[in-house]
């Protein structure tokens, strides 16, 4: 594991690097961590390419802010330029799980000459007032709050979700004060306008549940903004289960990356 510095705030940031060829930055969703890529197999399936995988600030084993203005997307952008650049990553394939999805859209808009191609799993462009709760379960923050890591897992399983124990364990491990920090921060953003999102020439290749309805509209929705990206369904998946299998979806992500590099 390596390490640096949010330039701005002085965050530390947990990082590794494996791997050689083309550069693929890994980003993780909510609750999760940089493990979660290695857990189901993706790191494995991306032979071929130097795998840069980071744990967002609040995640893993990076800086665990316990304020709200903490997780400000600018701050988070600026977190992964940090972490491209410790990387010597002048250039990456950028792929996004969830909120990573959110982060590379982001990063995307604000610095596009970083991103050779830009892959969203369960993304949405849009602000998320509203949409955290529904993909884990009500009450959510208030379960953090009271019973910690635990409580938000048990949770989220008697909401009816499937939970694989790579999942499982990666949202135990998580500091819960922070946490819920994080998530109040990711209910205020803005998301990116459909004007900056019509002007992403990068290609883009957005992967999303049959079943995962709102991420599937707000993928149709940028798939048809965007100059260059294509949408594919994953048959009978849910916004919980877009990462699992990984064979499915490295069968369209790897000819993609390849096509991209």
């Amino acid at each position: 594991m390596a390490e640096v510095l949010n330039p701005t705030d002085g965050t530390p940031l947990a990082f590794d690097v494996s791997g050689e060829g083309p550069a693929i930055l890994l980003l993780h969703g909510s609750a999760l961590s940089r493990a979660i890529w290695r857990g189901l197999g993706y790191v494995r399936g991306l032979e071929g390419f130097t795998v840069i995988r980071m744990d967002l600030r609040g995640h893993g084993r990076s800086g665990k802010p316990h304020a709200p203005d903490a997780y400000r997307m600018p701050l988070v952008v600026e977190d992964v330029i940090a972490v491209l650049d410790a990387a010597a990553a002048p250039l990456a394939h950028v792929v996004g799980y969830s909120f990573g999805s959110r982060v590379a859209f982001a990063l995307a808009a604000h610095t596009p000459d970083r991103v050779a191609s830009l892959v969203t799993l369960g993304g949405a462009y849009g602000a998320q007032g509203g949409q955290v709760e529904k993909v884990f379960f009500p009450g959510y923050l208030e379960a953090m709050r009271a019973g910690g890591m635990a409580a938000f897992a048990d949770g989220f399983e008697a909401a009816g979700n499937s939970l694989d124990p790579a999942t499982r364990a990666a949202f135990l491990a998580n500091d819960a004060e922070a946490l819920a920090a994080y998530f109040e921060a990711t209910e205020a953003g803005e998301g990116i306008p459909e004007e900056v999102l019509s002007g992403l020439g990068v290609p883009a290749l957005l992967m999303v549940g049959a079943l995962d309805a709102p991420r599937l509209a707000a993928s149709r929705r940028a798939a048809a903004l965007m100059p260059d990206a294509r949408l594919v369904e994953l048959p009978g998946r849910t916004h919980a289960s877009t990462l699992f299998p990984a064979g499915p979806v490295l069968d369209e992500l790897v000819p993609f990356l390849k096509e991209n590099s």
